[in-house]
């Protein structure tokens, strides 16, 4: 609370000079009393600092935020990405495996067996079939080469000329 000073006029605080007396002191206790009752009336300003505080204090929250939420993003992506990579890493692992047990000829003669139904020179297969003469289970077997569909091997610069060709003398759209 902040009072208001009058300048005096060669008297001091305390002295009472000629016509001051009394009623000196009841102005100066009116205007003590106005200036409290001001003071409390009053309402605190905004100054034009706070109004710049606030608003540097929002630019700064609303950029932060913003970085936030894309180092969550980027996080949430990160990881996605590392259990893809381990997903990837867990096929690959098993992916040489299967590799390692083809190199194994044991291994090769007993998918033969299973799979194409071969057999080693002197066994035996017996075939177990239903009453249609199928085999009973699933049973692969090799194609045949002779049974692929054939094209023959055009040259490549037959197919140039081709794309040349069509490209001068374009199609018209109906």
């Amino acid at each position: 609370m902040a009072q208001r000073r009058t300048p005096s006029r060669g008297v001091s605080r305390g002295q009472a000079g000629p016509g001051r007396g009394l009623a000196a002191g009841r102005t100066t206790l009116r205007n003590a009393a106005a200036a409290a009752a001001a003071g409390a009336r009053e309402t605190p300003r905004i100054t034009s600092r706070a109004v710049v505080l606030l608003l540097v204090v929002a630019v700064l929250t609303v950029s932060w935020a913003s970085s936030f939420r894309a180092w969550f993003q980027q996080r949430a992506e990160m990881d996605q990405l590392r259990s893809q990579i381990n997903a990837t890493q867990a096929q690959i692992d098993k992916l040489k495996d299967e590799k390692m047990r083809w190199k194994d000829d044991a291994y090769v003669r007993q998918q033969a067996r299973l799979r194409f139904g071969y057999v080693m020179p002197g066994e035996d297969s017996l075939i177990a079939l239903d009453e249609n003469g199928q085999p009973i289970g699933s049973v692969e077997r090799l194609a045949d080469p002779a049974d692929a569909p054939g094209t023959d091997p055009v040259a490549w610069y037959s197919t140039v000329w081709d794309s040349v060709e069509a490209a001068g003398n374009p199609e018209e759209k109906q």
